[in-house]
């Protein structure tokens, strides 16, 4: 389905002619997916798998049993999505699918070219402007080039369950899960920044999110209330806590939905995000001049901001450490035990007052 992207926005929308991904994406997206093309054996795998991938059968299975978004059915998403193309000046206008499910999934996924495919469950939640980030969300993976590593990670889930009985050939494809995983995930949160570029409403994206966490009852939840779940979940809890996140968070292919909602709106009201929506952005004609280097240091920067102003008591110790704390033994007690580990304060010892002589 190819289609002409002059096509105006339902409502009056700042437009990003020829604008470069690299200006919403997350500088823990580019990174990650650097490092997880050295990764060993990555290239390899990536080549076999484009040949070998059913991507015609993928396109056929829609094809014969979703939907498929056009000027005669789902209409209003069909406007949205051109709408989305328009306004991040994509060319060339994916094919997009509804497909029956009721959870509320959307993808975009593909190698040669991607597709976006949202399920009913995903339709029948949002309400228009809502769903219009969602759109935008994807197309901004489209043109970030994320379908083909979306649409391998999904391959190679399938294959690890596959061979799970062969005890190398399931740490081998797990490991490449798990890499793929990581740079996804940080991937999540760039959409997330083109979907707010798209609809330019945050409140009708945190909503969203809001939907996808707590489901259709709007009435009974609330931005604050949700943002503040998200500061408490970032720095609450001793280092165990730490541990247990970072548990919780390696088998998932999404971040948490509150760490996403805390994540955009921070970017919302950042400098990067004003200076795009004046005009002030990287162009696509510019992408060849940028270096693998400069994505390594602009990642370095913020993960140094990150570990500075976190709240996170693992990121506290990782400060603590490069200012070069003396009682390392008493720090790891303090921050597995979130309290002063039972230190001694007066010449008292124990919990009744005794002494320490013996």
């Amino acid at each position: 389905m190819t289609e002409n992207t002059e096509h105006a926005p339902g409502r009056h929308r700042r437009r990003f002619p020829g604008i470069s991904s690299r200006a919403y994406e997350h500088p823990a997206d580019r990174s990650a997916l650097v490092a997880l093309r050295r990764l060993s054996g990555f290239d390899t795998v990536f080549k076999t798998l484009s040949g070998l991938l059913p991507e015609r059968s993928l396109r056929l299975l829609f094809l014969s049993d979703s939907v498929r978004v056009g000027e005669r059915q789902f209409t209003h998403l069909h406007t949205m999505l051109l709408d989305a193309c328009y306004i991040l000046d994509l060319e060339k206008v994916p094919p997009m699918y509804v497909t029956q499910d009721p959870q509320p999934t959307a993808m975009c996924i593909g190698l040669d070219e991607p597709v976006i495919v949202v399920s009913t469950g995903l339709v029948e939640l949002l309400d228009e402007e809502e769903m219009r980030a969602v759109i935008g969300h994807e197309v901004g993976h489209a043109l970030s080039g994320h379908a083909v590593y979306r649409t391998i990670l999904l391959f190679l889930t399938t294959i690890a369950v596959k061979v799970a009985w062969i005890p190398l050939g399931n740490v081998a494809v797990m490991g490449l899960v798990a890499a793929l995983r990581e740079w996804f995930r940080k991937s999540e949160l760039s959409a997330d920044r083109a979907g707010l570029l798209v609809g330019q409403d945050l409140q009708a994206s945190m909503r969203g999110l809001m939907k996808i966490a707590g489901g259709n009852h709007l009435h009974e939840m609330n931005v604050d209330a949700f943002l503040e779940q998200a500061e408490e979940y970032e720095a609450g809890g001793d280092l165990r806590d730490s541990v247990l996140k970072i548990l919780n968070l390696l088998p998932r292919s999404h971040p948490f939905t509150t760490v996403r909602a805390a994540e955009l709106k921070r970017w919302a009201e950042s400098r990067d995000h004003q200076r795009i929506m004046d005009g002030h952005y990287p162009r696509r004609d510019e992408d060849q001049d940028t270096s693998v280097g400069d994505s390594f240091r602009e990642h370095a920067n913020h993960y140094a901001d990150s570990v500075r102003t976190s709240k996170d008591p693992l990121m506290g110790l990782v400060r603590d450490l490069a200012d070069g704390a003396g009682d390392l033994g008493g720090k790891l007690r303090d921050a597995f035990t979130g309290g002063s580990g039972g230190r001694q304060q007066d010449g008292k010892s124990g919990p009744e007052g005794t002494t320490g002589a013996s």
